[in-house]
């Protein structure tokens, strides 16, 4: 694994970042003093350059995929510069300790900003919608804006971080791949992400070829996330048409029900009607039928007259298998997901096996 990995680093010497050795890791966070989060990949440190710039210091744990996961992060984001993608600032490599450092976001993630237990939107919906813009640009140059085609395949709120003015950065790309910008269908030997956020077409190749539309499911179904303040499955909803959330807001709409916001105005309605249509243009089942990130854009800042609801994007469908997940969250086997004509029920129970590479 070491050999692959420091082959990697030489084939890139002129794109990859800052090499620091683990002492320096280890002095820039005292220690491992301050830890602001874990999950399957490893821990996560708050530290400091000799600058006193703050950064975060993601310090792997064992790898499963022979380094994969560090190389995937490094080889896709270390050629990254934009505004609304998370700036990889350096690395390390020493044996088996691997550590990735990026700016600090002082405002952690989008997921608990979403997720709250009260359910109120304490930023307003101004705000909120500026996140979406942002997290769509970002999606965007990754697609079409770098010398290499880069997908995320893990695209949901825990992955974007919000900076001390709220400003969204796409983050944590151990399972993207990079392709050639001419390659519209790419190859995988192995579904990945997250359940709930999974394109249909990893699970099941008879849906269409896989391609960036998998990222584009993926920002819909944040998408409609951020407008329910909840998750788009609710497996002990009060009622059965709540269980799968893209669906019962799709009937209000189609029965012209207005969606409970609460005391908003008028152009606040504008905002959250033109994040619902977008978003389900973007789950569509098919790949054919979802937008680019270009004219998920296009939607986004135009009129909301304009904007046309397309078919219920939801048909039967049983799904038995399983996925490669990014291992950070708990998340639901696919066998336990069904999807069922006009409503989808998914229930989170047991931990996702993952497939190797």
């Amino acid at each position: 694994m070491d050999d692959m990995i420091e082959e990697f680093l030489q084939s890139q010497n002129n794109l990859v970042p800052i090499r620091y050795s683990y002492k320096e890791i280890k002095k820039m966070t005292k220690s491992f003093k301050d830890k602001l989060g874990e999950g399957g990949y490893g821990s996560v440190f708050k530290g400091k350059l000799r600058s006193g710039h703050h950064v975060a210091i993601k310090l792997l744990g064992k790898s499963k995929g022979n380094g994969q996961d560090f190389i995937n992060e490094v080889a896709s984001i270390g050629r990254i510069h934009h505004a609304n993608v998370a700036k990889l600032i350096g690395f390390c490599v020493e044996g088996s300790k691997q550590a990735l450092v990026y700016d600090f976001m002082s405002n952690g993630s989008l997921d608990k900003l979403i997720f709250t237990e009260e359910n109120k939107n304490t930023l307003g919906w101004k705000k909120m919608f500026d996140i979406v813009l942002g997290v769509a640009q970002g999606i965007h140059y990754l697609h079409q804006g770098c010398d290499m085609q880069i997908l995320h395949f893990d695209i949901k709120p825990h992955n974007i971080l919000l900076d001390e003015n709220f400003n969204p950065k796409v983050s944590d790309f151990g399972l993207a791949k990079l392709y050639s910008v001419d390659d519209s269908i790419v190859s995988l030997t192995a579904a990945r992400g997250t359940i709930g956020y999974i394109a249909p077409e990893l699970v099941y190749k008879n849906l269409g070829g896989i391609s960036y539309k998998a990222d584009v499911y993926s920002f819909g179904m944040l998408l409609m996330e951020m407008v329910g303040r909840r998750k788009n499955v609710n497996a002990f909803a009060d009622h059965t048409s709540q269980i799968y959330f893209p669906s019962w807001i799709y009937d209000r709409l189609d029965q012209g029900e207005d969606i409970e916001l609460g005391d908003v105005s008028d152009d606040e309605k504008v905002m959250v009607k033109k994040m619902i249509i977008t978003a389900f243009w973007c789950i569509q089942l098919l790949p054919s039928d979802r937008p680019s990130m270009s004219k998920v854009l296009k939607m986004l800042e135009s009129d909301v007259e304009l904007l046309e609801m397309p078919p219920k994007p939801f048909h039967q469908l049983p799904l038995e298998t399983s996925c490669e997940n990014s291992n950070d969250e708990p998340s639901t086997p696919l066998d336990s997901v069904t999807v069922a004509s006009s409503n989808i029920a998914q229930e989170a129970t047991n931990e996702l096996e993952e497939n190797p590479l």
